[in-house]
């Protein structure tokens, strides 16, 4: 007999999550045309979620997860759908849940890495948080590293937890015609005035993503390489969101004195980003704290060469292919960033390695795993 589920896809648009949830929901319409898909979305037209198959419907529901009514109005508006199990693929579970339901973990860095002034709000989000997965039929987490602080932090059953890997956008595995590529990048840099080579980070702009070192290690390395023949007007560009919300970042870029090497651009358009990852000199994410890190390995599948932390799940992910520091050493990253730089073999060898790594996750994999679990948590559910 078909399942019935539903999945919510409220956060499309994000950076990490929405990766997440688009290519997961495109690899399930891929395989399974069976079971019926209600998609939870705040938008009738979601670009993201069109040409599915006649199994996928969409279901409107105007609140974003955010808002404090969303805990009890998001319950009765899953009853009214009759959803054999509902799919939470993000980091968050409101108050109220039907049951059976299973929760994805990208992350733990909002709670490890929270707003200490507030201490008694951080205590509420995590007991609300711990509270959501216990009552879950089943919590997916994204790599092992995750899995162990989903165990250790939140002390979830380990019967209760799979772990299934996520795998990057296929956009930037893409093949293009060579001719179109060269001439949409030379369009896209010279759009943004870009004529000079340039360091890259991209991604989501928080605490724990460590960017006031990464423009630390940047200006130490400036001062390295002021009289270098390629490099001696290298920049730092940094894509991601909500920079004004995080003025430490700001006040690095001026005691370093690096404010004219240093561009901020905000969210820009899956191809322009994919432009940004194959023109930079090597991609930089020294993360404090990641539980997949979906950045580093897209660009490898873009032919770039990473520098990224030693920590948290980022060694898992990356494994041989990316030149790893110590996320909390300025100079640590420096030497990182400079050894890719220059040293012509390394380069190439960490290139090889890349495109070899990113092979080694599949939506297409993640899928059947995921469809694994909808199978068991609804055999195990009574009848309806």
């Amino acid at each position: 007999m078909p399942i019935r589920i539903a999945i919510d896809v409220r956060r499309t648009r994000d950076f990490g999550i929405g990766t997440y949830i688009r290519n997961l929901i495109h690899a399930l319409a891929a395989i399974d045309h069976e079971n019926h898909y209600i998609l939870v979305a705040c938008h009738a037209d979601e670009p993201d979620l069109a040409d599915l198959p006649p199994n996928f419907e969409i279901a409107l529901y105007a609140r974003q997860d955010v808002e404090w009514m969303d805990q009890f109005a998001f319950y009765f508006f899953l009853r009214t759908i009759r959803a054999d199990l509902v799919h939470l693929p993000l980091n968050l579970v409101p108050l109220l849940m039907p049951k059976p339901y299973v929760v994805t973990i990208h992350d733990m860095g909002s709670l490890l890495f929270g707003n200490r002034t507030h201490q008694m709000r951080s205590n509420y989000r995590m007991f609300l948080f711990r509270r959501g997965l216990l009552r879950a039929e089943r919590v997916i987490a994204v790599s092992t590293a995750t899995r162990r602080d989903v165990e250790n932090v939140l002390g979830i059953p380990p019967n209760r937890i799979r772990q299934i890997y996520d795998a990057p956008d296929p956009h930037f595995s893409r093949p293009l015609d060579s001719g179109t590529q060269s001439a949409e990048r030379l369009q896209t840099l010279e759009r943004y005035q870009i004529d000079y080579p340039f360091l890259l980070y991209a991604g989501a702009v928080r605490p724990q993503k460590n960017i006031p070192r990464l423009v630390e290690a940047f200006a130490v390395l400036r001062g390295d390489l002021e009289h270098h023949p390629v490099y001696k007007d290298l920049r730092l560009i940094i894509i991601g969101d909500e920079i004004s919300k995080y003025p430490a970042l700001r006040r690095a870029v001026i005691k370093t004195r690096v404010e004219k090497l240093v561009r901020f651009l905000g969210f820009v358009p899956l191809d322009t980003l994919r432009v940004f990852f194959e023109a930079a000199s090597a991609f930089v994410f020294p993360s404090l704290y990641e539980g997949f890190g979906l950045p580093p390995l897209e660009a490898m599948a873009c032919g770039t060469p990473v520098v990224t932390s030693s920590v948290s799940s980022l060694p898992e992910v990356t494994g041989n292919a990316a030149m790893l520091v110590n996320p909390e050493n300025v100079f640590d990253i420096a030497r990182g960033i400079r050894e890719v730089l220059l040293d012509e073999a390394l380069r190439a060898e960490l290139i090889r390695r890349g495109h070899q790594q990113v092979r080694r996750f599949s939506w297409a994999t993640a899928a059947r795993q995921v469809l694994e679990i909808y199978q068991e948590v609804a055999a195990a559910k009574p009848p309806r």
